[in-house]
């Protein structure tokens, strides 16, 4: 008993003296400032404690047993989407111009005042132009009354075929100089292209006006909106007109359902894209020009597809795509089996298996980054 006790005793002392011999070594390795001494005295340490781990994962049973949560596989209608980005846009938004410079004798509109098509919007002072009109008329009343006379007189056999003519020449030419001085007086009034509504006045009454950049005024029609995009050409064939759009408009934090109305017929060669158009409702009239819209187009639709989390999806050291699904279920435990999957596309955090799961196959969605195959799991 007596050398039993000694024995503990002496053990006890050399692996005391064995942790402080080590710590010494430690310090001394540290103090000496020896990079490469200190690196591979790391590397040797970690190789130890991955070894410690390993043995204490086999001899503890509890180390073998994970938690994790799963999902049983169903099918389900799967769509890809195509995301991009688009601008809102309106073929109805336009700077009105004067078609003639002048003074603006009257202005009919103010911003935010609802107008119609074909409405005056206002008046350029029409400098003598109205005058001119009532002289020519003058002028055009007496050469037809002077040509149905010499008409009258030609079918009588009266006077020469030349007088006919000439007169008829006159009464053209007077009614030609009234048409034209018209249209130019018809130019002094501005109206609304289209029906809309006033978003902005640049000017006021009396202000000399010239066509610019800036324009009178700038009219709006919020009701035919669109968002317009380039779409890569390698969707060609994927897109037709008609196709649902789903527009997520972010300054608005809502989603509007949107139809393609128009397929460019041009690839821009700089960055190989076409362009489209996609038709969206504005009934709340929240819409405007040049808002940023996200664009989720369907592109692929699979009505009878098997789908599992995107992130389930792992890859071995052969660029092989697995999946851990669960065996031999009892209860809330089974066994962990790895299942090597052909994916398709992905959308949504979903992904589609084209093979390798079937349905009701009951698939690891959480913890299977902490698993391996035949692992009990329980869930």
């Amino acid at each position: 008993m007596k050398k039993i006790l000694v024995f503990t005793v002496l053990s006890a002392f050399l692996l005391s003296c064995s942790d402080k011999e080590k710590s010494t070594d430690t310090d001394t390795l540290i103090a000496s400032k020896n990079l490469t001494s200190i690196k591979e005295k790391r590397v040797a340490l970690q190789i130890e404690i991955t070894k410690l781990d390993e043995a204490i994962a086999s001899l503890d049973p509890k180390k073998v047993e994970a938690l994790v949560s799963v999902q049983t596989v169903k099918v389900t209608v799967f769509n890809h989407y195509l995301d991009i980005q688009g601008n809102v846009n309106t073929k109805e938004n336009i700077l009105v111009q004067p078609e003639l410079s002048g003074t603006l004798a009257s202005l009919n509109v103010k911003a935010g005042q609802r107008v119609s098509k074909g409405q005056i919007l206002g008046r350029i002072d029409d400098a003598g132009l109205s005058q001119q009109v009532a002289s020519l008329q003058n002028q055009y009343a007496l050469a037809k009354t002077t040509f149905e006379r010499q008409k009258n007189l030609w079918n009588q056999k009266i006077g020469s075929e030349i007088q006919y003519l000439q007169a008829q020449t006159q009464m053209i030419s007077a009614q030609r100089a009234v048409a034209q001085i018209k249209a130019q007086l018809g130019k002094t009034i501005i109206r609304a292209p289209f029906s809309g509504t006033i978003d902005e006045v640049f000017v006021e009454k009396g202000q000399v006006v010239t066509p610019n950049q800036q324009g009178l005024m700038r009219i709006v029609n919020l009701g035919n909106m669109y968002v317009s995009t380039s779409i890569p050409e390698t969707y060609i064939g994927k897109l037709k007109v008609g196709t649902e759009v789903d527009v997520f408009l972010t300054s608005l934090g809502q989603t509007y359902k949107g139809k393609v109305r128009q397929i460019g017929n041009f690839i821009n060669p700089n960055n190989r894209s076409f362009g489209i158009e996609v038709s969206v409702p504005n009934p709340e009239n929240l819409l405007r020009p040049n808002q940023v819209a996200k664009l989720k187009i369907i592109d692929y639709v699979s009505k009878n597809a098997i789908v599992v989390p995107t992130n389930v999806v792992q890859e071995d050291g052969e660029k092989n795509k697995f999946v851990y699904i669960v065996t031999n279920v009892n209860g809330k435990t089974g066994t962990a089996k790895k299942i090597l999957v052909k994916i398709g596309q992905s959308s949504d955090n979903v992904t589609e298996i084209l093979s390798g799961l079937s349905t009701e196959d009951i698939i690891v969605t959480e913890g299977m980054n902490t698993i391996s195959d035949g692992m009990k799991l329980n869930f």
